[in-house]
């Protein structure tokens, strides 16, 4: 099949296109213009990179270029910018530009990348069944557009799902992440400053999420919402030990040193039952997997950056 990727340089979108390439996919990766990430994208020649900033999608031509289309760009996802409300309230607007690019593009399918952040403060595992209570910004504006954009493609005919991705992580995070930073840390020699970590969290590594993603426009029903997450909940300082015994189990866990942010998110989990039901889907790396992988990328990110210095 052929496949339609926004945001495709971000750290799920090289995995959904790697993924993608090698289930025998062919992939057109629209990225920003002159994106830094490009590298980072396999080399193939079934890739065919397109640049196009975000607010640039209405004025994108073609026809008859994709199957299945995945929209995953988003503008400002980091803590200081998801309570910036004209970048957010844009970014809910550009999804439906999307929509319009999917099927002007000839795709029978639109795949939204979504987030947690849509059910707000969490108190249990978050089903389908789970109201969404956003808090942020960012949260508000994801709901937004997913509703928005479920509209549309009703509208125009095609088949639409939307997800909410929990906490991804692997080997092309960004920097400000705990897990980036537990490893950059660390890998340096020092020892990270932490919270109690007393939270209830649910990690998942960025190949099984494109493989979710994957599987979500192969077997998704029309108009469903799905969560995506490992599915396993176990508390913060758990992870953070993990990380720690993959790099060297000697190095001190200052536990207690910060101060929980103001309105702390302390349980994120969730519930994949309606995921594993519908497309079949199952995690299939273990935190450990993933975090070695990582741990592995890093590193020789590190001995490349030493040696050309």
């Amino acid at each position: 099949m052929r496949i339609a990727i926004t945001g495709a340089t971000s750290m799920i979108g090289i995995a959904l296109t790697k993924a993608a390439i090698e289930n025998g996919h062919e992939v057109t990766a629209i990225v920003r213009p002159a994106s830094s990430g490009i590298g980072n994208l396999p080399v193939s020649e079934n890739l065919k990179v397109k640049e196009c900033g975000i607010s640039g999608y209405e004025s994108m031509s073609g026809s008859d270029e994709c199957d299945m289309f995945f929209h995953l760009a988003w503008e400002k996802t980091a803590a200081g910018g998801r309570d910036d409300t004209d970048t957010q309230s844009d970014n809910a607007r550009y999804v439906l530009d999307a929509v319009r690019l999917a099927k002007s593009w000839n795709a029978s399918v639109f795949v939204g990348a979504g987030s947690q952040a849509e059910y707000g403060l969490l108190h249990k595992k978050a089903g389908t069944d789970t109201p969404a209570n956003p808090t942020s910004g960012y949260g508000i504006a994801k709901l937004s557009a997913g509703r928005t954009a479920a509209a549309l493609c009703k509208e125009l005919g095609m088949r639409f799902c939307w997800s909410r991705i929990f906490s991804a992580y692997g080997e092309y995070d960004r920097d400000h992440t705990l897990i980036m930073y537990l490893i950059r840390t660390m890998l340096n020699g020092n020892s990270p400053e932490l919270t109690k970590c007393e939270q209830i969290w649910d990690y998942i590594y960025a190949e099984d999420v494109a493989r979710a993603l994957l599987a979500i426009a192969l077997k998704g029903i029309d108009g469903r919402t799905y969560n995506i997450g490992s599915g396993e909940c176990r508390p913060l300082r758990n992870y953070v030990i993990d990380v720690r015994d993959a790099i060297d189990p000697s190095t001190e866990l200052r536990f207690g040193v910060r101060e929980y942010y103001p309105h702390q998110q302390m349980f994120l989990c969730a519930d994949i039952d309606e995921l594993t039901a519908d497309t079949g889907f199952v995690p299939r790396y273990s935190f450990g997997e993933g975090i070695s992988r990582t741990v592995s990328h890093v590193k020789d990110q590190l001995k490349r950056m030493s040696r050309s210095d």
